[in-house]
């Protein structure tokens, strides 16, 4: 576990590094933030096969609250799927690495994502092809944002899963409680996750999202259904002047605090 606490460290210099070298043009820096150790913990243990991205055996990671997708990036540096140079390379022309998931499957993007509320029916798709296929041992892991929760389609999906029993089907809910424009209780009040997913006949586990050795454990809970686990996390976590502000959703970052964010992570 100590280790993960130290690649989610470098997940965050990672994010902030590839925010400021966007200069105007900014990123999504926030919601990234609040990903780091779900981001850890999915690419340091599941079964993603980083040697080979298209193993038919490997767990399945879906972004689909795709802001977040620096997270991502960082994560897959820590693992060697893609370089420091790679990410340097963010949001520029002619880049691999877009500002939302672009779908490329040797560099282990499983899915285009962006436009929110998507990424759990793609998800319950992937799950029933793998029965189909009678692979029964493979993961497919759904991040969601508790604001994307607001969308109809992500009920849908929640109500299909638990009428397919889709026990391969592991969603994690970034729980940050702020969204592009304010707070998410104000917003669309979608408290009490977990008595909605329990109400698909989900099971559902809470944790503190920024707890490595809590997400490990949740993610290899054994379940019977499609399992929610609600991750408690904070928006802009480990950067102070941006924690729990909304107006960090998307931003830039000068170089003066550039240099505080870097400095905040030395001390972690």
């Amino acid at each position: 576990m100590d280790d993960l606490e130290k690649i989610s460290t470098e997940i965050r210099k990672d994010i902030i590094r590839m925010t400021y070298n966007t200069g105007l043009v900014g990123a999504h820096i926030g919601g990234s933030l609040s990903l780091a150790e779900i981001m850890a913990v999915l690419y340091s243990k599941a079964n993603i096969n980083k040697d080979n991205l298209n193993n038919e055996n490997r767990d399945r990671i879906i972004l689909s609250k795709g802001h977040g997708v620096i997270a991502q990036y960082a994560a897959m540096k820590q693992v060697g799927i893609i370089t420091y140079e790679d990410i340097l390379t963010f949001k520029k022309n002619d880049s691999l690495l877009s500002a939302h998931p672009s779908m490329n499957r040797p560099q282990g993007i499983e899915f285009s994502s962006g436009s929110l509320g998507q990424g759990l029916s793609l998800g319950v798709g992937v799950c029933l092809a793998l029965k189909r296929k009678n692979n029964l041992t493979s993961k497919v892991f759904v991040i969601l944002g508790d604001g994307e929760c607001n969308e109809g389609s992500v009920w849908e999906a929640v109500m299909s899963a638990a009428h397919y029993n889709l026990n391969n089907l592991i969603v994690i809910v970034d729980k940050n409680k702020f969204q592009y424009d304010g707070n998410t209780f104000d917003i669309m009040n979608m408290d009490n996750l977990e008595g909605k997913f329990k109400s698909f006949n989900w099971d559902v586990v809470t944790v503190n999202g920024h707890n490595c050795n809590e997400i490990f454990g949740a993610i290899n809970k054994v379940h019977y259904k499609p399992l929610a686990i609600i991750a408690d996390t904070v928006k802009g976590k480990g950067v102070s002047f941006i924690e729990n502000d909304y107006k960090w959703h998307n931003h830039r970052l000068t170089d003066v605090q550039y240099e505080q964010a870097m400095k905040e992570q030395e001390r972690n």
